[in-house]
């Protein structure tokens, strides 16, 4: 079982990120590849199955938290590409298992402080049991008392992945 919660996009971002993204462009292009397929959703952490209609939009996760909490991340305020469902689908149900934790896959864990900024990260080999894998890099960023939440990134393309904050 997880120890740490994680979250997607929230539903606020979402219903913005399908109008404007972060951005700045107008009305996300929506895409129903099967070149597509097996790709990360971030509205619902899963991934895309043939033929669902999708948008590929830009997206600012640490933006939309500093904007939520008061923090000024200044430089690493960043922005990249997401697919998320070009519909509402319901969002995420948590389970027992982290989102896209393939074992063999490479995920950065880059840590933030209450200003949101960077103060760390590590590279994660995802084991052949991830929520142990997980669990354990999420301890060590945790057991530093100025991180506030953690990104969670593919390696290979540095797309956001999920979010766990500082557990309360």
């Amino acid at each position: 079982m997880t120890r740490y919660t994680v979250l997607p996009i929230d539903a606020v971002a979402l219903k913005d990120l399908r109008t404007v993204d972060d951005a700045g462009a107008d009305g996300a292009p929506y895409l129903a590849t099967d070149r597509d397929a097996g790709s990360p959703l971030r509205c619902c952490l899963r991934r895309i199955t043939v033929g669902e209609r999708v948008a590929l939009v830009s997206y600012a996760p640490l933006r939309r938290w500093a904007l939520a909490t008061g923090a000024s991340p200044g430089a690493y305020d960043e922005q990249g590409p997401v697919f998320i469902h070009a519909d509402d689908c319901g969002g995420f149900t948590p389970s027992n298992r982290y989102p896209f934790d393939k074992p063999g896959a490479l995920r950065t864990v880059r840590r933030y402080d209450a200003r949101g900024r960077i103060v760390g990260g590590r590279l994660l080999l995802i084991p052949d049991d991830p929520t142990v894998g997980f669990d354990a890099a999420f301890n060590d960023a945790f057991s530093d008392p100025e991180v506030a939440l953690v990104h969670v990134r593919a390696l290979e393309y540095g797309c956001f992945h999920f979010e766990v904050r500082r557990p309360i």
